[in-house]
């Protein structure tokens, strides 16, 4: 299995001490990135949940050889140490507590002469949770910050902090100060000289009127900064000069949270000034000093990095990054510097220009938008030849991304929007989707009326670039179906056709002329036309799907399916019958099925079978998705299961397998994160992806699941590995009793699939019946062709298929 779309951004990086990688907490491993191309050079491996922090260890002198080591801490409980050069791993402290944020200040070791570098221990101070200690008293308190030898891998008792959650911890680059952020307080601790077990740390607080966002230490003198909720940043100078003062353990009075909230920012505060700048129009997100503590870095929501001047409070801007921004590490190499974004990119910058250099493009979070328009804002959509997959974007981009290669590869902007933060979301991209051969892409940009006025919806058809593979608008339709939403875009597999339903009763077919040429010069069409016009009683049409050979436009009627000549737009035949509105449709490869999906308080997935107009076999089952392999007779479906199963099968959702016109599914795999998740056939070379190939899939077919975190997977559905994980149950205790599910692993416990089980309740698995026009329509309103007149084209493209084989 090949597994990628981790988070780049879910905890700070880090540089190495030369400055040409970057260290990346990726899920429960950390990737390593060449700085100079933005690619993946390895990874860390071994951790078996999220990674919350890494560290590397600082060359201890300009004239040694560049050190390769690094620490990382997980919610695993454990804390391991690494050589990310070869890489290799050299410890393991495992503290049997999750581990939410680490430091290791750096020590001044030219204190003293006379003491060997080699006999002092390493320490890390941790943010762990304890729920057990929590539960053994009157508050809960689970957050705590605590103290550990790595050098011989112990945890003291000594309990320096507790908090309602854990926080995160930030240490100062000199190594003598670290603090954490607790609501409106700020609490700071002085690193002794000399560390030892036995020596308790001295510790401030520093209170505000509003609750802190971040802070950050200047790296040479006593000056703390720290951002605000509200976009102010406070700085403090010369903090703790005469009240630093020994904590010997937890505080037997009142605990940390309970201590009143101070009236004001210098109410014994111990400092000998405190400043505001107030530039941010929301929350302060991060701030760093520079190397040398002349500037001051803030960043925030409306995604814009701003520069301040210490000494001045003159600013200057990087603006338009078009996302909120969280993280900015300074680097061993003062020329670079790295900013994250919540849309999981990391840019390298260029300093003190601030130019962009280069970006680490992850795959871009879920709209928060996806419920408006029906819920259909946020299906990506799949170029299963080339192993892209297409995703929406907060910015009302379309970022097409490699399944194959792991990252970003280009965008497109499907309209203009200024990043704001708090704005009220007015236009959403609520579709997109892409032809067969991945050149034509249509999208569906709808803007929401404020107070019921003013809404609009418009559909674009986009032709991807020849020479630069980039997709461009080639026609743009305002209210292709009035003011209905769309409810699909289906495109034809073999030709310049394509066909968009609306819930407003009606499906349009669109057409594009190719290249013609007159007088041997080359004619450039430069547009989509409507073809025709189509509607079934005035029902909402809420799906369609070409066939495989595009002869049938199937097109769902809200709770029936109305078959379609596409060229001559005459309606063929009615079939099928759903207790509740239809919501996929697709024509199952090069088999005579066509399977349907419908929604509701009777959720169903059902397969007909078109040479006989009849319904083979159908599942009581609420499905999200549904994909098919043309060379491999197979369709695939992923489905969520009942709350009340989460626990039996190890996730939300499962993925089974079938051959078109077998009930018995072929195999079967809970997943989690199943809510908004796709899957897809994909063209993969799995021998450059390390995969092992069955002999049953020489087509090297893989299936790609993509959650609805747009974490994926991509594994060959006849594969040796898959087949023994549908029939293997994975029981992990750990997951449980730290509740971390998704964690260790995109995939939940691996059931075997039985047709009897009551979670999967079957509908009807029998034979069609001899009469099938009377079983599917009872109604003498329907006057139905010939079996041999009804969809000839179709069934011979079948028949030919099929005798193609058997030869």
């Amino acid at each position: 299995m090949i597994r990628g779309g981790k988070s780049y951004v879910s905890a700070p990086p880090a540089f190495s001490n030369d400055a040409r990688r970057l260290l990346v907490c990726t899920g429960n491993t950390v990737s390593v990135f060449s700085t100079s191309t933005g690619l993946q050079v390895s990874s860390l491996e071994g951790h078996t949940a999220l990674v919350t922090s890494v560290i590397v260890e600082p060359a201890s002198s300009p004239d040694k050889k560049i050190l390769c080591n690094c620490w990382t801490a997980s919610l695993d409980g454990t804390i391991r140490k690494w050589d990310f050069s070869t890489p290799e791993l050299l410890q393991t402290v495992d503290i049997q507590l999750p581990i939410f944020s680490m430091v290791i200040p750096s020590y001044l070791l030219s204190q003293s002469e006379e003491i060997n570098a080699k006999t002092l221990d390493t320490f890390a101070y941790v943010s762990v949770e304890d729920k057990k200690a929590a539960n053994n008293r009157s508050k809960a308190l689970c957050g705590q910050i605590r103290k550990c030898n790595l050098t011989k891998s112990q945890m003291s008792k000594l309990i320096l902090k507790e908090t309602k959650r854990p926080q995160s911890l930030i240490t100062s680059p000199s190594g003598k100060f670290f603090g954490i952020k607790n609501k409106r307080r700020l609490h700071i601790w002085q690193v002794p000289t000399v560390d030892s077990n036995s020596i308790a740390l001295k510790s401030i607080t520093l209170h505000h009127t509003k609750a802190f966002s971040c802070l950050a230490f200047h790296p040479v003198e006593r000056i703390v900064a720290a951002g605000d909720e509200s976009g102010r940043i406070l700085i403090w100078r010369g903090f703790g000069t005469q009240k630093f003062f020994v904590r010997s353990g937890i505080m037997n009075s009142r605990s940390a949270d309970d201590e009143g909230d101070k009236p004001g920012v210098r109410d014994n505060d111990d400092a000998e000034s405190c400043s505001t700048w107030h530039w941010h129009p929301a929350g302060v997100m991060f701030l760093s000093f520079s190397s040398d503590g002349a500037y001051l870095y803030s960043g925030g929501k409306e995604g814009v990095l701003v520069v301040w001047q210490l000494d001045t409070g003159k600013k200057k801007f990087l603006p338009r990054i078009g996302s909120p921004l969280l993280y900015f590490i300074d680097s061993p190499d003062p020329s670079l510097a790295s900013i994250s974004c919540a849309d999981n990119q990391i840019h390298v910058l260029k300093m003190p220009s601030m130019e962009i250099l280069r970006s680490i493009s992850g795959i871009k979070p879920p709209l928060s938008s996806k419920d408006i328009c029906g819920g259909l804002a946020g299906r990506p959509a799949f170029d299963c030849n080339s192993g892209l997959v297409a995703v929406q974007t907060e910015n009302y981009t379309i970022q097409f991304y490699s399944l194959l290669a792991d990252r970003g590869l280009y965008e497109v902007q499907v309209c203009e929007r200024n990043h704001q933060p708090g704005d009220e979301v007015t236009v959403v991209v609520a579709l997109v989707e892409l032809s067969l051969d991945g050149t034509v892409m249509g999208t569906v940009e709808v803007k929401l009326p404020e107070e019921d006025i003013g809404g609009l919806i418009c559909l674009k058809f986009w032709e991807l670039d020849s020479d630069d593979k980039i997709f461009t608008v080639s026609t743009l339709i305002y209210e292709p179906h009035r003011d209905a939403q769309l409810s699909a875009i289906a495109f034809h597999p073999t030709r310049h056709m394509a066909v968009s339903s609306s819930y407003g009763g009606d499906f349009k077919i669109w057409v594009s002329k190719h290249e013609t040429k007159q007088n041997d010069q080359k004619t450039l069409n430069s547009g989509w036309t409507c073809h025709a016009v189509g509607s079934y009683k005035d029902k909402p049409m809420t799906a369609a799907a070409f066939s495989a050979d595009g002869s049938v436009l199937a097109v769902a009627a809200e709770t029936v399916i109305t078959l379609w000549d596409p060229d001559k737009n005459t309606l063929v035949a009615v079939v099928g019958q759903s207790p509740t509105p239809i919501v996929s449709l697709t024509f199952a490869g090069n088999s005579d099925c066509l399977l349907y999906a419908s929604h509701g308080s009777k959720p169903r997935l059902g397969v007909l079978s078109m040479s006989k107009l009849a319904e083979c076999w159908s599942y009581r089952i609420q499905v999200e998705a549904v994909s098919y392999a043309n060379d491999l007779s197979l369709f695939a479906i992923l489905a969520l299961l009942p709350e009340s199963n989460e626990r039996t099968f190890g996730g939300d959702g499962i993925i089974l397998l079938f051959n078109a016109t077998d009930p018995v599914p072929v195999t079967s795999l809970s997943v989690t994160k199943a809510k908004g998740g796709r899957i897809a056939f994909i063209k993969g070379d799995p021998s450059s992806l390390e995969l092992e190939v069955h002999d049953g899939n020489p087509s090297q077919t893989l299936l790609a699941y993509i959650s609805g975190d747009h974490e994926y997977v991509l594994f060959d559905p006849y594969g040796k590995e898959i087949r023994e994980l549908s029939i293997t149950r994975r029981d992990d205790p750990s997951l449980e009793e730290t509740g971390q599910y998704g964690y260790a692993s995109l995939y939940g416990k691996l059931p075997e699939f039985n047709l009897k089980k009551s979670s999967f309740p079957l509908i009807s698995s029998a034979a069609p019946s001899e009469k099938p026009w009377e079983a599917i329509f009872p109604y003498s309103t329907h006057s139905l062709p010939q079996l041999d007149k009804l969809c000839s084209e179709f069934l011979e493209s079948v028949t030919e298929k099929r005798t193609a084989t058997a030869e």
